[in-house]
């Protein structure tokens, strides 16, 4: 289905997030995962993207998998790294003959294993390109009802971390949606007030797509280590940090501080109209459930907002 008829359909729309396994066992693991959280009827799925020539065959494989057997709406990133316009027609071929709606259209980051890679080689620099070329490709042909294929792109409530100027963030935010993006997802947060700031900016600069919160809980120290070392890097409250410490390491306490902050964000975003969460699942429903139970919906069937 595409976006803008998910969009209709649902007043507040909930989905979540998925990345491809390096094996087969891992495959068959995740997708016991992902029949738990069919049973909510998200409005729909995403599934992560690496450049290198092994993930993105993984990734198309669990795309065209869920869309061959389940009811989910599979929604794919893309991205501009390592890929021509030849590798980027191609992959659209495929998931429009596939009857893939969406696409996430991403800049991307470069493969581990190409250290090094002169990125000014690759045909699209920008997400900005990559949503254009996508838009003519939706023009050049009659692909599923005429509309062609949906495309969202990312926004950054704790900003972007190769744009400290944070007016030209706006700039190259405002880009991607004047290139035709149809709706917005945001990297995780833990802060509410960082998404309302966010928000506003986007009305202030006229972007007037809907935005998705994108919501990842705490699970771990580890996990929470990890997304504070990656290049988004994580702004975590002194009260969140606070609730942490008061755990002195004890696992299941620090899963429960994270799905309770995970929860009362989703709270707080609810009461102030947002217009979809999106979460990142790690690839682990209980969390999600656990989530969704606290926000008051039962073990089936979809939040009603």
């Amino acid at each position: 289905m595409h976006i803008a008829d998910i969009l209709a359909r649902d007043k507040t729309t909930f989905s979540f997030e998925f990345f491809p396994p390096p094996s087969a066992a891992g495959f068959d693991a995740l997708f016991e995962h992902i029949r738990r959280l069919e049973s909510l009827k998200p409005s729909f799925v995403s599934v992560t993207y690496g450049a290198g020539g092994s993930t993105r065959d993984r990734t198309h494989a669990l795309v065209l998998r869920i869309k061959e057997e389940t009811s989910l709406d599979p929604v794919p990133h893309l991205t501009c790294v390592c890929h021509s316009r030849a590798d980027i027609t191609a992959i659209l071929d495929r998931y429009a003959a596939a009857g893939v709606s969406n696409i996430l259209a991403l800049g991307g980051d470069v493969p581990r294993d190409a250290a090094g890679y002169d990125r000014t080689a690759d045909d699209f620099q920008h997400a900005a390109d990559l949503v254009t070329f996508i838009k003519a490709f939706n023009r050049g042909g009659t692909h599923h009802d005429g509309r062609g294929i949906g495309i969202g792109v990312a926004g950054f409530p704790e900003g972007h971390p190769a744009t400290p100027n944070r007016l030209r963030e706006m700039d190259y935010l405002k880009a991607k949606v004047d290139a035709g993006a149809d709706y917005m997802v945001t990297q995780l947060f833990f802060d509410n007030h960082d998404f309302f700031d966010f928000r506003e900016r986007c009305e202030l600069a006229g972007i007037h797509i809907p935005i998705l919160a994108g919501i990842m809980p705490i699970t771990s120290l580890k996990s929470m280590q990890r997304m504070a070392e990656t290049a988004l890097g994580s702004h975590y409250p002194a009260r969140l940090i606070r609730s942490i410490n008061r755990c002195h390491g004890d696992a299941d306490a620090i899963r429960r501080v994270g799905v309770l902050w995970a929860t009362e964000q989703c709270r707080g975003l609810l009461d102030h109209q947002v217009r979809g969460i999106h979460f990142y699942t790690l690839n682990n429903s209980e969390v999600t459930l656990e989530i969704y139970r606290n926000l008051g919906a039962g073990d089936s069937g979809p939040l009603r907002c």
